[in-house]
């Protein structure tokens, strides 16, 4: 009977859709996390009486026929780069992307990863880093004596020195874009990687026509909606439950073809 392994189908896609939708709502206070969404497409199905085939001698043909389907699988986890809300937290060295645009970050491995988080600092060596301690891609060195930072929306990184009334240049952040963004590769830690289906990353300043503007102070965050979250959890359940009912009627229907006389 094909109804109970069309109805295991239907539960293993919907325990996908509950993880994704878990994990969205696990980082909804995660700086500039974008949520993500699974799709789901029809397996493959057994043609029992062809569509458009012949009928009779006549040349009638057969309207619609009989296909009977298998079932469904997940053909994507779609990461949706919706742009965040905007948290104010007055630290000059957190920063948030209006627009399109990620951070680059020199891995230890020497690869380049990108991001949104723009939660940055300063290491010992005067560098600008991540939390992790990854030196992001354009800043100068900070000077030690340094007493204010500021960054304009353009990515401009000015410095005043102790003793001196005239800001000095530090840097000059440098934004990365995608045609199809949906196409990075997450891998943890607020990071993405470039991949054939990314396209390359085209780089560009900060406030230059297809790029966006850097807001000094604040911070972008996670673009989960708890309440379509919330909502779609609830669906997937009930779902979940209907699939697991057709499991429950397969079953008995088996057991009355087991106990027929």
């Amino acid at each position: 009977m094909r109804s109970l392994s069309i109805g295991a189908t239907g539960m293993l896609a919907q325990q996908l859709n509950v993880e994704v939708i878990s994990n969205n709502i696990a980082n909804m206070n995660t700086t500039g996390f974008k949520r993500q969404r699974a799709e789901f497409q029809d397996l493959l199905y057994q043609t029992i009486r062809q569509v458009g085939s012949s009928s009779s001698d006549a040349g009638t043909i057969v309207p619609s026929g009989v296909q009977v389907g298998a079932g469904v699988e997940a053909s994507a986890v779609y990461r949706i780069h919706e742009q965040g809300n905007m948290s104010v937290t007055d630290n000059p060295l957190d920063l948030a992307i209006n627009g399109r645009g990620f951070f680059q970050v020199t891995l230890p491995n020497g690869d380049t990863a990108y991001t949104r988080a723009g939660s940055l600092q300063v290491n010992a060596d005067g560098q600008v880093v991540t939390a992790d301690g990854y030196e992001v891609v354009g800043p100068g060195l900070i000077p030690a004596e340094a007493m204010q930072i500021s960054v304009n929306e353009s990515g401009e990184i000015w410095v005043m020195l102790d003793g001196q009334v005239t800001p000095q240049a530090a840097g000059q952040f440098e934004l990365a874009s995608f045609v199809n963004e949906a196409g990075l590769e997450s891998v943890g830690d607020n990071l993405f990687l470039e991949t054939p289906a990314s396209g390359a990353a085209v780089l560009g300043a900060p406030a230059s026509e297809g790029y966006g503007t850097l807001k000094q102070g604040m911070l972008e965050t996670s673009n989960v909606n708890i309440v379509s979250e919330i909502t779609a959890l609830i669906t997937a359940q009930r779902a979940y439950e209907m699939n697991s009912k057709v499991i429950t009627t397969t079953d008995e229907m088996m057991q009355s073809v087991t106990t027929m006389r």
